[in-house]
């Protein structure tokens, strides 16, 4: 969506500020021994008690409030009783809705002790999402986005995923323009002012191909190769880009 009024800001600053609750308390819920579907209804609780639903489970029918995706598992990982072990990486993406309004963030949480080379993956993450944030102002491409992202993730040493990307974003999940992770000269789409995206560098150590699960939703690492994503909702402006799912 585009932001056309003072009303749809103040909107998504809501919704957003809602998501960034819940992952905070997620996050506190990530430790050895617990299990992905008591992190998942710690963030349930958080948006019953601020007046969100869940978009993902509202718009695709997804059989928990949140997606939590452990070491391969890439995104989309359904909450279970899979109990978190030491070493894991753990990602927490959160897509809440209130009064019509959608927001979404992601981060990769690792359970210590955890090996150099997974921590340097969750940092490339992160760094390659700020990277990308770069290139978010009216006038630019999408692939300029992409650009920024797989320069960092390759200097790096690890590999972006082609097939899964940032999206625009406000009154559904997944909207027009997709905002991809590496540069193609196709994608020509112009960021314009006011218009709500996600960056979202969905990063791997391996190949970057993926598999679908046998439950229908996860999407995997086709080697087994351990995932890393980073994500906030931003609106383009004239400047540097407003940040609306982080403190």
């Amino acid at each position: 969506m585009s932001i056309d009024t003072q009303k749809d800001l103040e909107a998504l600053k809501e919704v957003g500020r809602i998501v960034r609750l819940a992952l905070n308390e997620m996050r506190k819920q990530v430790r050895a021994g617990a299990t992905t579907a008591e992190v998942d209804v710690a963030g349930a609780a958080v948006l019953e008690r601020e007046g969100a639903k869940s978009a993902p489970v509202t718009i695709y029918g997804f059989p928990a409030a949140t997606c939590i995706s452990v070491n391969d598992e890439i995104v989309h990982g359904i909450p279970s009783e899979r109990v978190i072990a030491p070493g894991d990486l753990v990602k927490l993406d959160v897509t809440a809705e209130k009064d019509g309004y959608i927001a979404d963030a992601a981060v990769t949480v690792p359970v210590i002790p955890v090996a150099d080379t997974k921590l340097r993956l969750i940092a490339c993450a992160e760094k390659a999402f700020y990277q990308g944030l770069l290139a978010v102002r009216a006038g630019n491409c999408v692939n300029e986005v992409g650009r920024m992202v797989e320069r960092e993730v390759r200097r790096s040493g690890f590999a972006v995923i082609p097939q899964l990307s940032g999206h625009g974003v406000g009154r559904t999940i997944h909207e027009e323009p997709p905002v991809p992770n590496y540069y193609d000269s196709r994608m020509q789409h112009q960021l314009t002012l006011g218009l709500v995206i996600t960056v979202e560098p969905i990063i791997c150590m391996g190949s970057g191909r993926i598999r679908k699960a046998a439950d229908g939703w996860t999407i995997k690492t086709e080697d087994g190769e351990v995932a890393a994503h980073y994500e906030h909702t931003v609106v383009v402006t004239n400047g540097s880009p407003l940040l609306l799912t982080a403190a």
